[in-house]
């Protein structure tokens, strides 16, 4: 028996950091899945009501009920955000979830944070139709100081505290406070 050669969709792909195409149909309507709810989460229900939180739980469905989101807020899906116990965003976060993030418990993230897995090929032709992800790890009892950018495959350690402003662009090890531009190190905990 022959069995048909079956392709991975584009959304497959991205799910697992392959190259994909961004502007796929299934893609393109689980953004604007995304879209309709952030309108309805940062315009409608702006305060931090019973029905926020039901925008929230079916925005980042693998995040508890004492998620914590200040609006407004940014996501590309939301179904790619995992968030322990006790999570906080503080207003205007900006969260590019193309693949896995996964952040621990008592985290808290201040205004202005950035969170992306997105990347694009280096070579202008492959960059015009293709992009991947590469997946961010934040530890438990974290604090992201306001403005702070994490870049694609970071993974930050358990009780680590970024620095305002700061952007991460390497692993930081458990136990650190880390500043600058690169994040580096400059005292542990």
């Amino acid at each position: 028996m022959i069995y048909p050669f079956r392709m991975k969709t584009e959304k497959k792909k991205m799910l697992s950091g392959e190259y994909y195409a961004a502007s796929d149909k299934e893609l393109v309507i689980d953004r604007l899945n995304a879209k309709k709810l952030l309108k309805e989460l940062n315009i409608n229900e702006y305060l931090v009501t019973s029905k926020a939180k039901n925008i929230q739980k079916q925005l980042i469905p693998h995040a508890p009920e004492n998620l914590y989101i200040e609006p407004p807020f940014h996501c590309d899906f939301g179904y790619n955000i995992y968030c322990g116990e006790n999570v906080y965003f503080n207003v205007n976060c900006v969260v590019l979830d193309v693949v896995k993030i996964i952040i621990g418990s008592n985290v808290f993230f201040g205004p202005a944070v950035q969170i992306y897995t997105a990347c694009h090929p280096l070579d202008p032709i492959e960059r015009r139709n293709n992009e991947y992800g590469k997946p961010v790890t934040i530890g438990d009892d974290c604090w992201i100081g306001g403005g702070a950018i994490i870049l694609p495959g970071v993974s930050i350690g358990n009780r680590c505290i970024i620095g305002a402003g700061s952007i991460v662009t390497n692993t930081i090890p458990d136990d650190t406070i880390a500043v600058g531009n690169p994040a580096r190190p400059i005292n542990y905990l």
